[in-house]
C-alpha cells in the first residue's frame, strides 16, 4: 500500500511545481507573439508543452505539434523526435494508447537515427510506462533496458537508479518480489555512491515494502528505521510521515494493531497541515482497516468517512456509495447487538455472518482500489523525487567549483604574486650592488627582471580572470565589458550591448552567466576562426509584477557547427548543466559556414 503512495508522489510533485510557473508560461506565450528567431520560439513550444504534460493534455499536444512543424522546417532532426516523444506521452495521459505508441516508435526511429542517446532514453522509459500500463510487462521490461544501457553509457547516475526503481515496480505487479528486491538493491547502491541521503532513504523504503510483503517483518521495520533516522537527520518531514507509514504496514501486518494505530497517527500528524490530501486519506483508510480488524466497526467507519471526504471529485461518487454500503453494515452490526441483548441466537447468528462476509467483502474491495490507485501515485512521487536530486546535485558541482576558483585566484593573488614581487624588489635592491663586467651581462639581468614583471602581470591576470573584482562590486554588465576589453582587437572585435542591468542581480545568477559569456568566447577565439563577435545582455520585466528574466545572445560571424554534434563537447555540456541549474534554456542555431548564435533565456522570478 505505501509503496503505491510513494509512486504517486513522485508523479504528483513534478505537477505542483508546474502549477507554480503560471508566471512563466504567461512570459513563454508572449515570446510566442513577440520573438522572430525561430530556434527560440521552437524552444518556447518544447517547455510549454512539458507544462501542461501532466494538468492539460489538449494543451500539451498543440504546443508539441506546433513545436513539431516549426522542427520540420528548420530541419532540426533531434527537436523532431523530441516532440514526436512529447506527442506521443500527450496521447498517452489522454488514454489514446495506440495513438502514443505510434508517435514514441516514430520518436525512437529518428532519435537513433540522429545518435540522440540522452533524449532516445527518455523515449524509450515513455514506451516501458505505457506497456506498464497496459500490463504488458515483459515488453516494458525490455524497453527499462534498453533506457538502463544508455544511463549506463552516459553515468547518468540518476536517471540510472530511476530505471532500476521502475524495473522493480513492474516485477512487485508481476508478484515477483525477489526480482523487484534486486532491483531496489541496485538504486540502493547507486544512491549510495553518489552520497544521495534523500534517495538512500526512499530505497531502504522500498525494500522494507519487499520484506513486508514477504512477511521478514524483523527485517522490513529494521530497514524502514534506517530510512527513517536518515529522514529525521535530513528533518524531512514528509519523508518522516512515509516511513511512520511504513511501520503502520509492517505492525498491521504483524497483527500489532495498536501500534500501528500510532504510527498511522503520527504520520498524519506530520502531513495534515502540509496539503497533500491522498497520503491523509490513505492513512485514514489504513486506520479504518485497523480498527475493523479490532471490531471497532464505529471507528472504522468515523475514519473511513473522514478518508472519502478529501477524495478528489474523480472518485467522489464512487467513494459516497462505499460509504452508504459500510453506514449499511455498521447499522447491522449495532441491530445484531440489539439481537443479541434480547437473547435471539439463531437470528443473531444469522445476521453476524451477513454483516461478517459484507464487510469482509467490502474490505477486500476497497483495499484492492486503493492499492492500485496509490501504486500509481507513487510511481509520481518517485520521478518528482529524481528531479529534485538532480537539482541538488548541479548546485553542488557549480558551488564547490566556484568556491574553488575564489581559493586558487586568492593563492596566487596573496600567495605567488607576493612572492614574485618580492623577488622583484629584492633584485632590484642589489642591483646597483653587482659589478656588471659587460654590457651584455647586464641587459641579461634587465631581461630578468623583464619576465619576472611579465610574470606578475600574468599572475594578476589569470587571478583576476578566475574571480573578477568588477563581478564582485560592479555587476555582469562591467565584468563582462572589462574582460573584453583584455581581448586583443587585433584577434577580433567584441562589441556589448547592456540594458536594464544598472542594479545587481544575485550574485549566483551573475556569477554563471559570467562563466558561461567566458565559456562562449573562449570557444569561438579558439574554434571559430571569426572576425567579430557581438554580445547583448537584456533584462526585461514582463506584465506581471515582480517578473524578470534577462536574455543573453552571444554571435558570431565564424566558420560554424553542426548542431546535432552540440552535446559531444566537455565545454558546451557544461554550459547547458549552469543554464539548467538557473531553470533556463540555451539554444544553439548555426551551421557550417554560417556562423554561430547563442541564445540564453534565464527567469529571475
Amino acid at each position: 500500500m505505501l509503496k503505491a503512495l510513494y509512486i504517486w508522489f513522485l508523479l504528483l510533485l513534478p505537477c505542483c511545481k508546474l502549477l507554480a510557473q503560471q508566471k512563466e508560461t504567461d512570459s513563454l506565450e508572449s515570446m510566442l507573439k513577440t520573438s522572430t528567431n525561430d530556434s527560440v520560439v521552437m524552444l518556447a513550444y518544447m517547455q510549454l508543452a512539458t507544462t501542461f504534460s501532466l494538468k492539460n493534455f489538449d494543451s500539451n499536444l498543440y504546443y508539441a505539434k506546433k513545436g513539431f512543424d516549426l522542427a520540420v522546417k528548420k530541419n532540426d532532426v533531434i527537436k523532431k523526435g523530441i516532440f514526436y516523444n512529447n506527442i506521443g506521452s500527450a496521447f498517452y495521459f489522454k488514454g489514446l494508447f495506440d495513438s502514443a505508441a505510434g508517435y514514441y516508435y516514430k520518436s525512437v526511429g529518428v532519435l537513433q537515427s540522429a545518435g540522440a542517446l540522452k533524449p532516445l532514453a527518455a523515449t524509450y522509459n515513455g514506451l516501458a510506462k505505457l506497456y506498464r500500463k497496459t500490463g504488458a510487462y515483459p515488453r516494458a521490461l525490455n524497453f527499462y533496458g534498453k533506457a538502463i544501457n544508455i544511463y549506463e553509457s552516459l553515468n547518468d547516475y540518476d536517471n540510472l537508479s530511476s530505471m532500476y526503481n521502475e524495473c522493480g515496480v513492474v516485477y512487485e505487479f508481476e508478484n515477483k518480489p525477489d526480482d523487484a528486491l534486486q532491483y531496489y538493491n541496485k538504486s540502493l547502491e547507486l544512491k549510495k555512491k553518489i552520497n544521495d541521503s534523500t534517495g538512500i532513504a526512499y530505497a531502504l523504503s522500498f525494500i522494507a515494502g519487499i520484506y513486508n510483503q514477504q512477511k521478514k517483518y524483523s527485517l522490513a521495520e529494521n530497514f524502514a528505521r534506517q530510512s527513517l533516522a536518515i529522514r529525521q537527520h535530513l528533518k524531512d518531514s514528509f519523508a518522516i510521515a512515509l516511513s511512520y507509514s511504513d511501520f503502520g504496514d509492517v505492525y498491521q501486518a504483524e497483527g500489532q494493531y495498536n501500534k500501528a494505530k500510532e504510527s498511522y497517527t503520527a504520520s498524519n500528524n506530520y502531513v495534515r497541515n502540509m496539503h497533500y490530501p491522498d497520503f491523509v486519506s490513505s492513512n485514514l483508510q489504513q486506520l479504518s482497516g485497523v480498527a475493523y480488524k479490532q471490531n471497532d466497526f464505529k471507528a472504522a467507519f468515523d475514519y473511513y468517512k473522514q478518508a472519502t471526504a478529501i477524495k478528489d471529485s474523480v472518485f467522489r461518487l464512487e467513494s459516497a456509495k462505499q460509504v452508504e454500503e459500510l453506514s449499511a453494515k455498521y447499522e447491522t452490526a449495532e441491530k445484531e447487538e440489539t439481537i443479541q441483548r434480547q437473547k435471539f441466537q439463531i437470528s443473531k447468528r444469522n445476521y453476524f455472518l451477513w454483516a461478517t462476509s459484507g464487510l469482509l467483502l467490502l474490505g477486500g474491495m476497497l483495499g484492492y482500489s486503493s492499492y492500485r490507485r496509490y501504486r500509481l501515485k507513487q510511481q509520481a512521487k518517485l520521478q518528482a523525487e529524481i528531479v529534485r536530486q538532480q537539482d541538488l546535485a548541479t548546485r553542488a558541482v557549480l558551488t564547490a567549483e566556484e568556491t574553488e576558483r575564489k581559493r586558487i585566484a586568492a593563492e596566487l593573488h596573496d600567495g605567488v604574486g607576493q612572492m614574485m614581487s618580492a623577488a622583484r624588489m629584492n633584485l632590484s635592491s642589489i642591483e646597483d650592488e653587482i659589478q656588471f663586467v659587460s654590457a651584455e651581462q647586464k641587459d641579461k639581468f634587465n631581461t630578468v627582471l623583464g619576465l619576472i614583471d611579465d610574470s606578475c602581470n600574468e599572475v594578476r591576470t589569470v587571478s583576476h580572470n578566475m574571480m573578477p573584482n568588477a563581478l564582485l562590486k560592479a555587476g555582469l554588465a562591467l565584468a563582462v565589458r572589462e574582460f573584453i576589453d583584455k581581448i586583443d582587437k587585433k584577434v577580433i572585435r567584441i562589441t556589448l550591448h547592456a540594458e536594464g542591468l544598472s542594479e545587481k542581480l544575485d550574485s549566483s545568477v551573475e556569477t554563471v552567466l559570467y562563466r558561461v559569456i567566458q565559456e562562449c568566447v573562449n570557444n569561438v577565439i579558439k574554434h571559430a576562426e571569426a572576425s567579430k563577435l557581438d554580445i547583448s545582455l537584456i533584462l526585461e520585466i514582463t506584465v506581471s509584477k515582480d517578473g524578470k528574466n534577462i536574455n543573453v545572445t552571444i554571435e558570431d560571424n565564424g566558420k560554424g557547427f553542426d548542431t546535432r554534434r552540440v552535446f559531444e563537447g566537455i565545454g558546451l555540456k557544461n554550459i547547458q548543466s549552469r543554464i539548467n541549474y538557473l531553470k533556463g534554456t540555451v539554444e544553439w542555431d548555426s551551421a557550417p559556414g554560417k556562423g554561430t548564435v547563442v541564445a540564453i533565456y534565464v527567469p529571475l522570478s
